[in-house]
């Protein structure tokens, strides 16, 4: 990728390298991290290297020559005003160049701008979220369904305490997985993976593990919208699956119907509280019809947050057969393998690069119970 920017904006701070030599420190990195539970090879997954962020979100920056967008420096002190950005999808790249020429143009769009969010899919479908230090006022969702014409793309409006949804609330991402395509709703300012080309081969890569080692029933811990759910679902008889976030859970119901997908019963609970319930310590009306008993949960995906995964959870799962651990962050993924590995071993490790040009590092680890 080339970028003016390289250099002074904070969002790719290893623009230095070559790609080729940042994946290959990120392996050998994830290598020295797994090291005292893991001594195979780790498949590194690249990113393409432009054009691989469906999700931006820009700081506007108003001077006398009009509104720009900004992201901070790599000094953290102060903002870089931007004349390109390649690192985002070309829906997103074709479109927010555009906007910003009509902002400039127009007082009702402009005034007290303050900020701008982008999700795009690879369909090409796109959302703007324009962010304001001011109420909106009919005059500009009038201005907003003029641009959202012009533009070919969904535009929200947010202010304090205010949210103005002119048609839709989502993007639909339709992704190829081996034979299947599958599709899925990416709502505004819900959790969605943010690079569309990884998101797919670590699909592939939890599809090919759960065949490779997965038995029985399968469990889904921090499901989301049913990334992982719904592909991984005509491998097992019977799948339950968690999330704490109710946009979410909405968003996975809506794609169990799109895609036709009957065999998975989506929760909206914790991992937690999903361990309170299997271990029989707690009744929750959340889960009235649902027979626990009736389910041989041997398979389990966990996805967690950067913070990994709590005590309860690390003990919930390390009954299991196989689990399939999706790590956003390997330092917390290590942590939690030391005591998982007193139960499991490590029988595949995978980096992920969701986040080129940048050190953040995904990973994924397939643990197989000792003695199975």
């Amino acid at each position: 990728m080339e970028c003016p920017h390289f250099g002074s904006c904070g969002s790719c701070s290893l623009f230095a390298r070559r790609y080729p030599a940042q994946l290959a420190e990120k392996t050998a990195r994830l290598s020295t991290l797994l090291a005292p539970f893991y001594s195979g090879a780790i498949t590194p997954f690249p990113s393409p290297t432009a054009n691989y962020r469906a999700r931006a979100e820009y700081k506007i920056y108003h001077d006398e020559t009009g509104a720009h967008y900004a992201m901070r420096h790599l000094d953290k002190k102060r903002f870089v005003t931007l004349q390109r950005c390649p690192m985002v999808l070309k829906p997103i790249e074709t479109r927010m160049w555009s906007l910003l020429e009509e902002v400039n143009g127009d007082e009702t769009l402009s005034s007290r701008l303050f900020g701008v969010e982008f999700l795009s899919a690879t369909t090409g479908e796109t959302l703007i979220t324009m962010l304001y230090h001011r109420p909106l006022d009919e005059r500009w969702q009038k201005r907003a369904e003029a641009l959202a014409k012009k533009l070919d793309a969904q535009i929200i409006g947010r202010s304090r305490k205010q949210k103005v949804v002119l048609e839709k609330e989502y993007v639909t991402e339709k992704l190829k997985i081996g034979q299947r395509e599958w599709t899925y709703r990416h709502y505004e300012q819900s959790f969605t993976q943010p690079n569309p080309f990884v998101n797919r081969a670590m699909i592939s890569w939890a599809i090919s593990s759960a065949e490779r080692f997965g038995r029985g029933d399968f469990c889904e811990l921090y499901a989301g919208s049913g990334n992982f759910t719904l592909p991984l679902s005509p491998l097992f008889d019977k799948v339950i699956a968690t999330e704490i976030s109710k946009r979410s859970i909405q968003a996975a119901h809506e794609n169990l119907l799109q895609n036709g997908v009957s065999n998975v019963t989506f929760v909206r609970m914790s991992s937690e509280e999903f361990t309170q319930a299997l271990e029989g310590r707690r009744a929750f009306r959340r889960l009235a019809g649902v027979d626990l008993q009736s389910y041989d949960l041997q398979t389990v995906l966990v996805d967690p947050p950067r913070a990994g995964l709590d005590e309860d959870t690390r003990r919930l799962i390390s009954r299991f057969e196989t689990v399939i651990y999706i790590s956003c962050n390997p330092e917390t993924l290590a942590r939690d393998l030391e005591e998982l590995n007193q139960t499991h071993v490590v029988a595949d490790a995978a980096l992920f690069d969701q986040f080129a040009y940048t050190p953040h590092m995904e990973a994924g680890v397939v643990l197989v119970k000792k003695g199975g």
